[in-house]
């Protein structure tokens, strides 16, 4: 088929803004992330002197790091819609939250619909695969003091510990609050087989939409993390502000991630921009850490059952467009989630300024030495 005068416009154009956004994101983590270490360097005698000051700056600067990947998305059209429970009343108390996992753009999906949760983002670990550690990004991980998991049986048990230890280091020495992990320990179509297979044996329900969690991460981070006394539900008003005093994991966010007709956005779409706009959805469900089993067994019942809900409620958005209603409700209410272009223009803008401070600096150092 001959291909017409305005196709080819149209492709040409994608082309050349592919390009361009490709050529900004470039020059964005040339002069952010070095930006980011140099601070950091930098600042290197306040962390002797005033730890806590010390972690409160490297947070801010790691959110607007994190807010420089959403505004790739941002700018491209790639929204969010948000659902179920509003995690904004839980913001300042710990939590874990549990993603479903379907391509490298979740990441930048929850970087995005995080951003306006008041401190969570500056506050919170990732546990991501290893692989990330060797990226662009991986410096500002290890610095923050994320952990990088390794997958695979003959490095399971041995991960476990270097998690356990790693929790007990850094989580409350840096004020951490959130932690974010995705226990399918994969990518959607790299797990679905093996897992169906797994349920199959097991007798447990077939899943097409997400994959049976596996338990490691999750019960090592409980077994750390959660105080001897826990709370009560996320009610809101005095009730949340009561049990924010209390020391601990106070809550498990269940948040599924689901994309129109199940096509995943990945990392190269999230920068390149090459598909139309599209409306992320991501649904949250709060749990009380009391009412999480801690036996091995019961907590996976409990953790396989999240899944088999997610389940449900990909089914329900696949079919419909929408998540279904909470229980004992008649409509489901969605909120859509916004970020201030003239901030992220700010935050793009200090970056820039930043990079090009560092290098006269450097230039000025390098003629005063030779």
């Amino acid at each position: 088929m001959a291909v017409t005068l305005e196709q080819a416009q149209r492709v040409g154009y994608t082309c050349l803004k592919a390009l361009l956004r490709f050529a900004f994101m470039v020059a964005n983590n040339l002069v952010a992330i070095p930006s980011y270490v140099l601070y950091l360097i930098v600042l290197q005698p306040l962390r002797i002197l005033d730890s806590k000051s010390f972690w409160y700056i490297e947070g801010v600067l790691f959110k607007w790091l994190l807010a420089m990947v959403a505004s790739w998305g941002w700018w491209a059209g790639y929204t969010v819609v948000e659902w179920g429970d509003d995690v904004k009343a839980v913001s300042e108390d710990e939590a874990m939250v549990l993603v479903n996992h379907q391509a490298t753009g979740d990441v930048c999906t929850l970087m995005m619909c995080l951003q306006d949760k008041g401190t969570v983002v500056r506050q919170m670990m990732w546990l991501m695969d290893h692989i990330f550690k060797y990226t662009n990004f991986g410096i500002v991980s290890l610095i923050h003091g994320d952990f990088f998991i390794r997958q695979g049986r003959a490095h399971r048990d041995q991960q476990l510990v270097l998690l356990k230890d790693h929790l007990e280091k850094y989580y409350r020495s840096r004020n951490r609050k959130w932690i974010v992990l995705f226990p399918e320990g994969g990518f959607l179509r790299k797990r679905r087989e093996t897992s169906q297979a797994f349920a199959k044996k097991n007798n447990l329900p077939f899943l097409k939409h997400v994959t049976l969690p596996r338990l490691g991460a999750t019960q090592v981070i409980l077994k750390t993390l959660v105080a001897p006394q826990e709370n009560g539900t996320p009610s809101g008003g005095d009730a949340v502000r009561k049990e924010s005093k209390s020391k601990g994991l106070q809550w498990v966010i269940d948040t599924t991630i689901a994309y129109p007709k199940a096509e995943p956005i990945d990392i190269q779409t999230w920068i390149l921009g090459y598909r139309q706009p599209t409306v992320t959805h991501v649904h949250y469900r709060i749990f009380p850490v009391k009412d999480v089993p801690a036996e091995p067994e019961a907590l996976t019942n409990w953790l396989y059952q999240r899944f088999i809900e997610k389940e449900d409620l990909l089914t329900h958005f696949y079919e419909t467009g929408a998540f279904p209603p909470p229980q004992g409700q008649t409509k489901a209410i969605s909120r859509e989630m916004t970020l201030s272009n003239l901030w992220l223009v700010a935050i793009q803008s200090f970056a820039f300024l930043s990079g090009g401070m560092w290098y006269c600096l450097f230039q000025y150092l390098y003629h005063c030495l030779f």
